[in-house]
């Protein structure tokens, strides 16, 4: 297995940056990862001044899919996270939901004790491994690991865990797909800015499926399958994803587009995936039984 160090990485995912690897469709691979201040924080007097968009979330890569081509899907499998000791959380002025009322920059330092992530003495929380920073290079201009968009990015999505699939769309030959910012506990919505922030090692095998194009990245995971869609508004993101993954199902059912809506909207679920970020993330997600029950393959 191939294995990609975290000294490797970006702050912007684009198609100028060189490859750091190489891998071949089906190849598993893994990758570590820095947390989102690159490591910085240790303890909870770390002086923070100010949140630069441009230097957060540095993303181990990219990786070059041999075969991939644009106008491809690449399939990302999620088959290990395995997180660091500690994590660290922040908030202060102008980050987040609240941070018109925050004065200072406030550190919080998280360590993993038994399975959970101790928040203070009277509280530890349930682990939930998973993702912020998952993307291939866009189609135009590069873009900052703080934004999520077509292409991936910051989408801040709790589903992106061990076990999940995701879809990409391929923009750029190779695909380049670089990851980081993981969290080992994080809600939906982010609203603070941070999850619980934490290095980590993840095993991820990649695909590269010669099939119909997709707009924004799909999930798969034990729950159904979502479209993740990130606009500068959540109502943009939620009629896009809803759109999205309607259009890719009704070619696989033999049903009109209006009974389909009317299923969706009776079993279907909208979901905010994070609200902080300089676009905002929602996804639509159809349960598992419904892909069962009419034996819907996504891919």
């Amino acid at each position: 297995m191939k294995h990609l160090a975290k000294e490797h990485f970006v702050y912007s995912m684009d198609k100028d940056n060189p490859p750091a690897l190489t891998v071949s469709s089906g190849e598993q691979i893994k990758v570590d990862t820095y947390d989102c201040f690159e490591n910085q924080i240790r303890t909870e007097d770390y002086e923070m001044k100010s949140m630069d968009w441009e230097k957060i979330n540095p993303a181990t890569g990219p990786i070059y899919v041999e075969d991939a081509e644009p106008g491809d899907v690449l399939k990302v499998r999620i088959d290990d996270i395995t997180l660091g000791e500690q994590g660290v959380m922040l908030t202060g002025p102008g980050l987040g939901v609240l941070g018109h009322r925050m004065e200072d920059f406030e550190v919080k330092i998280l360590p993993l004790k038994d399975g959970k992530v101790v928040f203070d003495e009277k509280l530890s929380l349930p682990l939930n491994p998973m993702i912020g920073v998952i993307g291939v290079a866009p189609e135009g201009e590069g873009v900052n690991c703080g934004t999520p968009d077509a292409h991936g990015g910051n989408m801040d999505t709790k589903r992106i865990a061990e076990g999940a699939t995701l879809y990409f769309p391929v923009f750029q030959k190779g695909a380049l797909l670089s990851l980081g910012d993981l969290h080992a506990a994080m809600g939906d919505g982010e609203v603070s800015v941070s999850g619980v922030e934490i290095p980590a090692e993840v095993t991820l095998t990649v695909e590269t499926l010669k099939t119909e194009s997709i707009s924004y990245p799909m999930l798969e995971d034990g729950e159904g399958a979502a479209a993740i869609v990130s606009k500068e508004t959540l109502d943009d993101a939620v009629d896009t994803a809803v759109e999205m993954i309607i259009d890719h199902l009704h070619p696989r059912l033999d049903m009109s587009l209006s009974e389909l809506t009317m299923l969706a909207s009776a079993a279907g679920q909208v979901e905010v995936s994070q609200v902080v970020d300089p676009l905002k993330t929602a996804r639509f997600s159809i349960p598992r039984y419904v892909l069962e029950a009419y034996d819907i393959q996504l891919f």
